[in-house]
């Protein structure tokens, strides 16, 4: 924050307005109209909750101020619609031109319609059925008759007003016949059943409108603001090209019933509503003011877009408002000037003086000189301000000279301001006023300076009164050149806006007319791209070669110049990918030919591969690093990169999206044709039933690598890939199949891995393996195992389980393992057990210990074997030892264990769970062949923590549990699913 008091403060609002402040915005969220933008908030929760912290609510105060507002009368929802033009229109007449018009009106539509699902057969009947008099006729608007033509401009707005709910229904376009009555042409409307809304054909009598074409929309469809091309829908098949329309939508709010908005202007209220909001962003800004770089979060930008469009504020009013409370909350807190700069450059190109009304005339001229005043105070105490010791001080100092200089030069403060000031001379006079006693004190050496002051230039003086900030002045106030000529640039300087427009329209309009002439095929063999990318490249290269040619002088200028251009650009880029999408489906819909169809979207996302490639390479072609040298410290190189480098990357960012969407597309057509193939697999009885769905694959693939640049072709295989192990997965997830079943699947997991690499040529390892193939693969392997491989694995899980558990919530037992393998016996002594669960009524338990060797199939000749039974002790010694006949070879196999059961024993029913522990055979001392004897004495003592096994989930028992007919499996489930019965562990 600025380290000075000054005069020019803001006062906070008092309590009474903040509060009728905060209820307008409750009232915005409250009413918001429209579908939420993408990059907006749709959760009012959390805007509730962002704009009780910004203006500092507690919980009581919102509560009952939002009570307050829902009590209030609820808003006049109101429809702004603009009829812009049309193009590509039928002609009706015998000119072969149709002098049309346009109705628009709104229908309102009952519940019951909207969720009407009876059958489509039944829909189309009703959609053709004539009812005279749908829309009352003081409620329908039309435009303008324009006379023999098939492009018609009307642009014409008009102010709907719906019921709620409704469906926006903008009536056909129509060819017009004097003779024709209005009320006449409304008996030809018909009924809206749905979401559509056909036109009964025309009698052909003398002086009957010609149906052109129609649009419906629904409201809810809509976002606050929508300004797009719409195709016209035709009422039969005869001509299906209707052509479009453009519309502009708009949903706001009449009669508001908030106290603000009842009592000021619009722009007002949205200025306070910023100014708050920005205040409170620039506190929360984590790195401080000054880096602040005016950028809100999407809380705010959603609360003031809602606040815009429902008071129905033009852009221009919003940028005003914008720079009104900017400007003066720059007099407050000082934070970076980007903002201010991007303001005033808006503020230049839209003015036009007679917008405003006079008091928004005088306040605008009034936030002019406030701040110049600021900026010339904060100079006359600079030492105090900018001090030298300090790092910051050159940027905030160029920073505030930066935007004095931009805004003397605006055309709205020249228009408004009654005298245009001499920043030069007001700049020297405030650094006089530092340095006057400097100057007094060196009367002798300074005298020369001010009696020449005339004819020495700025630059010079300041070096003389202020040490360190010359060069901080210098881009600023350059150097007088020796010809009067060096200026003359200044004459064009009022064409430029006309002139960068001109240029955007013109590109505009050869873009849209080479996407309307393109076939989408390619140029040649070597050539994956259509025409409309050429003619998009030679439009971009007229631009930059104009750029070139006309070297503005003024380096701030020609930053301001480059900006624009950059930006329509931009604009036209993401036009382009919007309309040859479209003509890629129009194309598409004359002809049922699906490879046709595949082959224009792969031309669709090689063009916009093309186009993202032109974007790139603009940098250089432009040449930034020369505007950058021109600037020198003019313009802060952040506000470069915010301005220039974060529009560029955003629009390569939406490019590679809708790269990302064509490319989904193609991979999701040849996924719909590889299903049947794959259903085929796992249908067939054969191993070669996967030869269809390779060869398939390998035509496709080889195809869509012709056809595709390489990138797009990769991000293709990675979808495909994608796609595949979804298919599979599902497959996998039937259950009750045969294992033959699944080892086809396993099959064809393993040769289509095998294809997507192809070789090191395809997707590599690390992008095959994802999480998914793992996954599946894991289970395909289970699938396609027997079922004493299952219970060897579920053992083996065991084991590992019982590695990794360390808690003794059940209790433990202890014992000690030798194997002597001389005589080939397993010798176990159980030693004790502690911390045992109660399980009897009297607080206590009778515990024993089972031994068996598992599993049951490696061992099928060693009996259970079992300790004495302690009575009412939960801490037993049973001190006994066991024997085992068994060969060391059986010891290693996968999931040999000793599974040691603690039961409770009941003398009436079933014996109790107490816990159970899994010891691996394999790490009994003495199983090792290598290992040599053993003695018992050096035995070391394991304490294992007992266990309960989970009571569902377990992958392996569910995969037994299916094989109805296996005998050994339905058997080995039955008892773990005894013992899951009894444990204790959640699921």
């Amino acid at each position: 924050t600025h380290t000075h008091t000054h005069t020019h403060t803001q006062s906070p609002p008092d309590l009474h307005n903040l509060t009728l402040l905060y209820e307008e915005v409750l009232y915005t969220i409250l009413y918001r109209l429209g579908k939420p933008e993408p990059n907006h908030v749709a959760d009012d929760s959390e805007l509730y909750e962002y704009v009780q912290k910004a203006f500092q609510m507690s919980p009581e105060e919102h509560h009952v101020l939002m009570q307050r507002v829902k009590r209030l009368e609820n808003p006049i929802f109101c429809l702004k619609a603009t009829v812009k033009q049309a193009k590509g229109i039928l002609g009706k007449d015998v000119s072969g031109f149709s002098d049309p018009y346009c109705l628009l009106g709104i229908e309102a539509r009952s519940q019951e319609h909207c969720s009407d699902s009876s059958s489509s057969q039944e829909h189309k009947k009703r959609m053709k059925a004539v009812v005279k008099d749908l829309i009352p006729e003081d409620q329908i608007h039309r435009t303008q008759v324009i006379n023999q033509t098939l492009s018609p401009v009307w642009d014409e707005t008009f102010i709907l007003v719906p019921s709620s709910p409704a469906v926006f229904t903008p009536l056909p376009c129509r060819d017009s016949d004097v003779v024709e009555s209005v009320r006449h042409k409304l008996g030809e409307l018909t009924d809206l059943h749905g979401l559509k809304r056909i036109f009964k054909d025309a009698r052909k009598d003398k002086g009957q409108d010609d149906f052109l074409g129609n649009l419906v929309l629904r409201l809810q469809d809509l976002h606050c603001r929508d300004d797009q091309w719409y195709i016209l829908e035709p009422r039969t098949e005869t001509y299906p090209n209707r052509g479009q329309c453009h519309l502009q939508f708009l949903l706001t709010h009449k009669k508001r019933s908030t106290s603000l908005s009842k009592t000021q202007p619009s722009y007002t209220v949205h200025r306070h509503l910023l100014q708050q909001m920005v205040s409170y962003e620039i506190l929360q800004h984590q790195a401080g003011s000054i880096s602040w770089d005016g950028e809100l979060s999407k809380h705010a930008s959603t609360i003031l877009y809602l606040h815009a469009a429902q008071k129905d504020l033009s852009d221009f009013h919003q940028v005003m408002a914008q720079w009104l409370a900017y400007s003066k909350l720059y007099q407050v807190i000082e934070f970076n000037s980007s903002c201010l700069l991007h303001q005033i450059t808006s503020i230049e190109y839209q003015w036009v003086q007679e917008r405003l009304k006079p008091e928004q005339k005088s306040e605008l001229a009034e936030s002019f000189e406030s701040l110049l005043a600021y900026g010339v105070s904060l100079l006359q105490k600079y030492r105090i301000i900018f001090p030298l010791s300090r790092p910051q001080s050159t940027e905030r100092l160029q920073s505030l000279l930066r935007v004095l200089v931009q805004m003397c030069k605006m055309k709205a403060f020249r228009e408004l301001c009654s005298l245009t000031p001499d920043l030069q001379q007001m700049v020297t006079k405030a650094l006089k006023v530092q340095c006057h006693r400097d100057v007094s004190a060196n009367a002798s050496q300074w005298g020369r300076h001010f009696s020449s002051l005339s004819g020495t230039r700025i630059c010079n003086l300041l070096s003389c009164f202020c040490w360190g900030i010359e060069a901080n002045l210098m881009p600023f106030f350059p150097r007088d050149g020796p010809l009067a000529l060096t200026d003359f640039y200044q004459l064009f300087k009022e064409a430029i806006p006309k002139w960068l427009q001109k240029t955007y329209s013109i590109a505009l309009e050869r873009t849209q007319r080479a996407i309307q002439v393109d076939q989408l095929v390619p140029l040649g063999e070597l050539n994956k791209h259509s025409t409309s990318t050429v003619d998009l490249s030679t439009c971009y290269a007229q631009i930059v070669k104009t750029w070139q040619q006309l070297d503005w002088p003024d380096p701030e200028e020609a930053f301001m110049i480059m900006v624009k251009l950059v930006e329509d650009m931009c604009k036209i880029a993401l036009m382009y990918c919007r309309l040859i999408k479209t003509r890629a489906e129009e194309l598409s819909s004359n002809q049922r030919d699906e490879g046709n169809a595949a082959n224009r979207l792969c031309i669709v996302v090689n063009n916009i591969e093309q186009l993202r490639l032109l974007i790139l390479r603009l940098p250089l072609q432009l040449d930034w690093e020369r505007l950058e040298r021109r600037m020198g410290d003019a313009i802060d190189p952040e506000q470069i990169q915010h301005t220039l480098h974060n529009q560029l990357q955003g629009t390569v960012s939406c490019l590679d999206h809708e790269i990302r969407d064509v490319v989904q597309t193609l991979a999701a057509k040849v996924i719909a044709q590889a299903w049947h193939f794959l259903l085929r697999i796992c249908s067939s009885l054969g191993l070669r039933s996967i030869t269809p769905l390779m060869k398939f694959l390998e035509s496709e693939l080889q195809y869509l690598n012709v056809h595709l640049v390489q990138e797009n072709f990769n991000s293709l295989l990675g979808l495909l890939w994608k796609h595949t192990l979804h298919v599979l997965t599902t497959a996998t997830k039937q259950q009750g199949c045969s294992s033959r079943y699944y080892q086809k699947l396993q099959f064809a997991l393993k040769n289509l891995e095998h294809c997507f690499h192809a070789e090191g040529c395809g997707l590599s390892k690390d992008t095959l393996h994802t999480e998914a193939f793992t996954a599946l693969e894991k289970e395909l392997l289970l699938r396609c195992a027997t079922s004493r491989e299952l219970i060897q694995k579920y053992f083996s899980n065991r084991l590992q389980q019982q590695l990794t558990t360390s808690s003794e919530k059940y209790g433990a037992v202890t014992i000690k393992a030798l194997y002597r393998a001389s005589e080939q016996k397993l010798r176990i002594e159980i030693l004790n057990a502690v911390n045992l669960i109660p399980l009897d009524s009297n607080g206590s338990s009778d515990p024993f210990v089972q031994l068996t060797l598992e599993p049951r199939h490696e061992f099928p000749e060693v009996v259970a074997r079992v300790t004495q039974c302690k009575k009412n002790d939960l801490h037993p010694l049973f001190d006994e030892t066991f024997e085992f006949l068994v060969p060391p070879e059986k010891c290693q196999q996968e999931g040999a264990c000793l599974l040691l059961t603690v039961f409770d024993y009941d003398t009436l029913g079933a014996n109790d769970l107490e816990g159970e522990a899994f010891f691996p055979l394999c790490n009994v001392p003495g199983v090792n062949r290598n290992d040599d004897e053993v003695d018992a004495v050096m035995v070391p003592q394991t304490r294992l923590p007992l266990t309960h096994p989970k009571p569902t989930g377990d992958l392996i028992l569910k995969l037994l549990e299916f094989r109805k007919g296996d005998k050994e499996a339905q058997a080995f489930v039955k008892l773990r699913r005894q013992r899951a019965k009894q444990s204790k562990e959640l699921e």
